[in-house]
């Protein structure tokens, strides 16, 4: 079975690899590191943008000096699994920017929410005020994070 990354030569991997770990570096640091001409690199990089491989670049923030340092995850189960009732939580979750995540998992709850709030009465407040009015919901768990362990959006290539 083929896969997107059997798509993809050595070169662009190494590409990938470099920009992930470091966003901003520019074409020609690029080229030194792959051994290959600037030119030749930025058409590699619009390329592997354009076939999404690249999703997008941004600089990693500090929650704590943001007024963000509590990470909370919260499992919420819905009242119906129902295709109008998911929707409509979905929509929900998208305007609320204390919510950095939201999936859809199997098991014994429907989503997780990644959530970022200042501390435990913020958070108490935000549980209050927005979660348990979102769409559907009929009960959520709260899992404080004490320590972060590992904090990564590396992908493998």
């Amino acid at each position: 079975m083929s896969t997107d990354i059997d798509k993809i030569d050595k070169i662009d991997r190494r590409i990938l690899a470099l920009l992930q770990a470091d966003g901003r570096l520019s074409n020609l640091k690029l080229a030194e590191a792959v051994h290959l001409s600037p030119t030749a690199v930025l058409e590699r990089v619009r390329r592997l943008t354009r076939d999404g491989y690249i999703l997008g670049y941004e600089a990693r923030l500090d929650p704590a000096k943001l007024g963000a340092g509590l990470m909370v995850f919260v499992e919420v189960l819905l009242d119906r699994t129902v295709q109008d009732v998911m929707d409509t939580f979905r929509a929900s979750v998208q305007v609320r920017p204390e919510i950095l995540e939201c999936h859809l998992v199997a098991g014994g709850f429907d989503y997780l929410l990644k959530t970022r709030v200042a501390d435990m009465a913020a958070y108490r407040e935000f549980i209050g005020s927005v979660i348990w009015t979102l769409p559907g919901v009929r009960e959520t768990r709260t899992y404080v994070v004490m320590e972060e362990v590992k904090n990564t959006a590396a992908i493998a290539v």
